[in-house]
């Protein structure tokens, strides 16, 4: 690790300084690969979110009054800065979660790229002041202080997707990133001050969800919680913030759905291994992931075959290498929950085509996991209903278009869904009967500056381009008359 960041664990950023914190209490950064202890973080405790709140605060009235054009030449600095660290930010996440090298640099590390250029074309493109048909006028100010809460598995993607329109709309901010990644976090906060970000607009103090986090949605300052994490979470921050009337934006847990239809034809060997290979990303553990792949009756034998060739030529690698091989998860206690839902799934009698419980040979130490697949899955089924978060998935078969569909919205989540099809008017008839915030289809994916959140219970609000920046900002409607 480099001395310099190995130094910044012990410390937090506030106010433009890297300080010590108040409390004592320590967390372990693990080498997911390796199980090796490279330092140690300090959890902040109330003192430390009142001093970080603070300072948010006391920076809020001037920083909210900058104009437009001093926001976005602020913004065009940080994109500087981040493309030169570009580097930088791959190997602090490489280091933090286990994502390979290559994954790191060009999916990664690369939002702090590209959500940034989402965000600045958005801020050009929103007009600062609009003459409504009425005649009243609509401007737009920022919310005020806000938390900013996130998890390990993308974390500069979702640090950038609420720093980044926070700092847009004028906002100030505390950002709490995952006990599990610090090292990113670290970067990214070393970017910022590169940048010129002015002392107190953006915060950063380490700790955990159960005190560090819990004191920062509580605090009174706090006009606006925007958290990313399991439902679980996203429940208990949504009725602490409720006591405080702050406004709240959740993107939480997922169990998306990829319908596969014998349309394929030709491409359904294609549009199979795809279909793997996007739930295995990250070593499964992105909330969107195609976790259930759904599959017509028809070729629903030859699927099973496909994924199952997919899965068993996946690659496990050492992360600080090249390649497209999948790295470990984050941490024992990610490992030992998915090792429960794979002896779940094998107990509740879906049949293993691949992988299983335990350690892949030659992987012992590190939290490893076998890329698995399980075929002939019930609806129901606890691998079919609940978000596993590593490299599991799940074949069902289906009938027709309809029962295709009443499988895919019988979930508690809808953050995306899936479909692979080669009939047109299909796709656009399942684009609308599915209940998720986003649709992919044969394998397009999400363009920087996009709109990315769920429905049900995958949250609330969006991330990323102009929708992303309006949840950081309040309306208000001037009824101005004759003078």
């Amino acid at each position: 690790m480099p001395e310099d960041l190995s130094e910044k664990l012990l410390t937090h950023y506030v106010e433009g300084m890297w300080v010590a914190p108040l409390a004592t209490r320590t967390f372990p950064v693990v080498n997911p690969a390796t199980e090796e202890e490279e330092g140690r973080i300090v959890l902040g405790g109330a003192a430390d979110v009142d001093r970080a709140v603070d300072a948010a605060v006391r920076a809020l009235p001037g920083f909210s009054a900058w104009p437009k054009a001093d926001r976005l030449a602020l913004l065009r600095r940080i994109l500087a800065v981040s493309e030169r660290r570009l580097s930088d930010l791959a190997c602090a996440i490489t280091r933090d979660m286990g994502a390979p090298a290559t994954m790191s640099l060009g999916m990664q590390a690369d939002v702090a790229v590209g959500h940034l250029q989402g965000i600045i074309a958005a801020l050009e493109a929103q007009p600062e002041r609009e003459e409504l048909a009425n005649g009243d006028i609509l401007v737009r100010e920022p919310v005020g202080v806000c938390a900013l809460i996130t998890p390990w598995n993308w974390p500069i993607n979702q640090i950038t997707l609420k720093v980044l329109p926070a700092i847009a709309a004028g906002c100030t901010s505390v950002l709490k990133p995952s006990e599990f990644t610090p090292l990113s976090s670290i970067v990214y906060m070393e970017i910022l001050d590169d940048a010129g970000v002015p002392p107190g607009v953006v915060n950063m103090i380490q700790g955990d969800g159960a005190e560090t986090g819990a004191a920062l949605v509580a605090h009174p300052d706090v006009d606006m919680v925007s958290f990313t994490g399991s439902t679980r979470a996203g429940r208990l921050i949504t009725k602490s913030a409720a006591d405080g009337i702050k406004r709240v934006t959740l993107e939480l847990g997922g169990k998306s759905p990829n319908l596969v239809f014998a349309d394929c034809g030709d491409q359904l060997e294609e549009r199979v291994r795809y279909a793997v290979r996007e739930c295995f990303l990250n070593t499964g553990q992105s909330c969107d992931a195609p976790t259930r792949m759904l599959v017509e009756e028809s070729v629903y034998p030859r699927v099973v075959e496909i994924a199952t060739e997919a899965a068993r030529a996946t690659r496990l690698g050492d992360p600080a290498e090249e390649g497209d091989h999948l790295g470990p998860l984050v941490s024992d206690i990610q490992w030992g929950r998915v090792q429960g839902h794979i002896e779940a799934g094998i107990a509740e009698g879906a049949r293993l085509t691949c992988g299983g419980p335990g350690k892949p040979e030659g992987f012992e130490k590190g939290y490893w996991c076998r890329p698995t697949v399980f075929a002939d899955v019930r609806p129901g089924m606890s691998i079919e209903r609940e978000e596993i978060f590593g490299p599991v998935l799940s074949i069902l078969p289906f009938r027709d278009e309809a029962e295709a569909i009443r499988i895919a919205n019988d979930t508690d989540y809808g953050l995306a869904a899936y479909v692979q099809t080669g009939d047109r008017d299909r796709a656009e008839r399942l684009a609308r009967a599915l209940r998720a915030g986003a649709v992919h289809v044969n394998g397009a994916g999400m363009q920087y500056g996009s709109p990315f959140g769920g429905m049900k219970q995958s949250g609330n609000g969006r991330e990323g381009g102009v929708h992303g920046l309006a949840e950081f900002q309040e309306l208000k409607t001037l009824h101005i008359g004759g003078f």
